[in-house]
């Protein structure tokens, strides 16, 4: 083994929880290093498969600086933060079961995994060097990255297509053919190794919500919502990480408002005090090693005299759980992502409970490609891509609500929950353990 492969594994290997956040996290170049590995070790055991099950021979992924396909962005190396010019990146399949062989129509080598197949002083021509690089290797299919219903992969624009098309003679031009199942398949696709880091960033996602509904950051009747939102951003910053989305913490309380799911969404809602027996609700993500997480989380603020949540709002997270348990029993290869919804709807509502399911893969990006679980404004169905189906390795937040009757408070709430899955091809299992009770936050003694 190369030295440089066990440093990676021992990288790896320092990804553990200890009593600082900052402690859980690599440094940036120690972190590049993982990103690196990691993107090498996908091109070995993940994308062979992906390209075979789809009779995929060649894939071309082509963009200018600034303006990223955004399968491009997942193949750069973690010293590349864009691309370069045009970068051109070319993957063959030689058949029988030889790997694949990886090219740069570029001026640089793009990393590790992409080498150099293009000399501007003798070909100044880009893409007619990459005409004359498809004519040698002969393709019978060349995937290109254009879809009608699933945008990261249409990632080529009407420009550089047309300049390809134009490169290229006649008799390859018919080979041209979309590869939005293969785009689809690689950004959905989970490694090994990538399932082996995945729970140590959920867990460091979980542990910033906890030390945000804490009373460290709140105090009953001076703590606004959008004080909280501005101290996880903050905090998300402090520990060299980043987010792909603004947070939000909204609150349910004991009072005669009804719950309004575009209000608790809404980046324009209102910014409210936090009181005691107040419900509070985070939707939370951070982005780091290229992996995304996206979480929701309930906490509640103890009255003055309580101890523990009140019966009725555990119970209520409970049925919360069990809506969530009735969306991943339906996790089986090859269904859809509309069969699933539509079998845990029926379900939920046979057991009593008043589901709304709007689940989403989750990787690369935080909304990913691959079946969508529906939506919340689309508890029928979701056309097309509610039909993909469901793959192995691949990843989901379990996003969902039950609106569940709270008699004390004369009104139902809304037990809204995300945690992140894996689906193995056998079963859906949490990435890191989600949410059975309540965060409880004891403002009068734990400070």
């Amino acid at each position: 083994m190369k030295i440089k492969t066990i440093h990676i594994l021992l990288l790896l290997n320092t990804l553990a929880w200890g009593g600082n956040l900052k402690d859980d996290i690599l440094p940036m170049r120690e972190r590049a290093a993982v990103r690196d590995a990691l993107l090498k070790d996908r091109f070995e055991t993940v994308l062979p498969e992906i390209m075979r099950r789809n009779d995929m021979d060649m894939w071309l992924i082509i963009a200018r600086e600034y303006n990223e396909d955004p399968v491009i962005r997942t193949m750069l190396p973690a010293t590349w933060l864009n691309a370069r010019r045009r970068t051109v990146l070319v993957v063959f399949d030689p058949g029988q079961n030889k790997p694949l062989e990886t090219f740069a129509v570029a001026r640089y080598d793009v990393g590790e995994v992409f080498k150099k197949a293009w000399d501007p002083e003798e070909q100044p021509d880009q893409y007619k060097a990459l005409a004359d690089l498809i004519k040698d290797k002969d393709p019978k299919k060349i995937g290109i990255n254009m879809s009608e219903f699933f945008a990261q992969a249409d990632g080529l624009t009407a420009t550089e297509y047309d300049l390809f098309k134009k490169a290229l003679p006649r008799k390859y031009q018919k080979r041209i053919v979309s590869a939005e199942q293969v785009a689809i398949g690689w950004l959905e696709t989970r490694s090994k190794k990538e399932m082996e880091v995945y729970p140590k960033i959920c867990r460091i996602a979980h542990d910033i919500i906890k030390e945000g509904f804490s009373a460290k950051v709140i105090t009953p009747g001076v703590t606004t919502t959008d004080d909280i939102v501005w101290w996880y951003r903050e905090r998300i910053r402090d520990l060299n990480l980043v987010t792909w989305f603004h947070p939000s913490v909204d609150i349910q309380r004991n009072d005669q408002q009804n719950f309004n799911f575009l209000e608790a969404f809404s980046k324009s809602k209102p910014d409210n005090v936090v009181r005691p027996g107040d419900l509070l609700h985070v939707d939370f993500g951070i982005t780091y090693l290229s992996l995304n997480t996206d979480t929701q989380q309930h906490a509640y603020v103890l009255m003055p005299g309580e101890d523990t949540v009140p019966n009725e709002l555990a119970k209520a997270l409970a049925t919360g759980n069990r809506l969530q348990d009735i969306l991943t029993d339906q996790f089986e290869t090859g269904k859809t992502g509309n069969e699933m919804l539509h079998a845990a709807l029926t379900q939920a509502k046979e057991e009593g409970i008043k589901p709304q399911i709007y689940t989403h893969p989750i990787g690369y990006y935080g909304h990913g490609s691959g079946p969508t679980i529906g939506m919340w404004d689309k508890q029928e169905g979701v056309p097309v891509n509610g039909d993909y189906p469901l793959y192995p390795n691949t990843a989901y937040s379990i996003e969902l609500n039950a609106k569940i009757f709270i008699p004390s408070w004369n009104k139902e709430v809304a037990i809204m929950l995300e945690e992140d899955a894996f689906f193995d091809g056998k079963s859906c299992q949490y990435i890191d353990p989600r949410q059975t009770e309540m965060i409880i936050i004891d403002w009068e003694t734990d400070k």
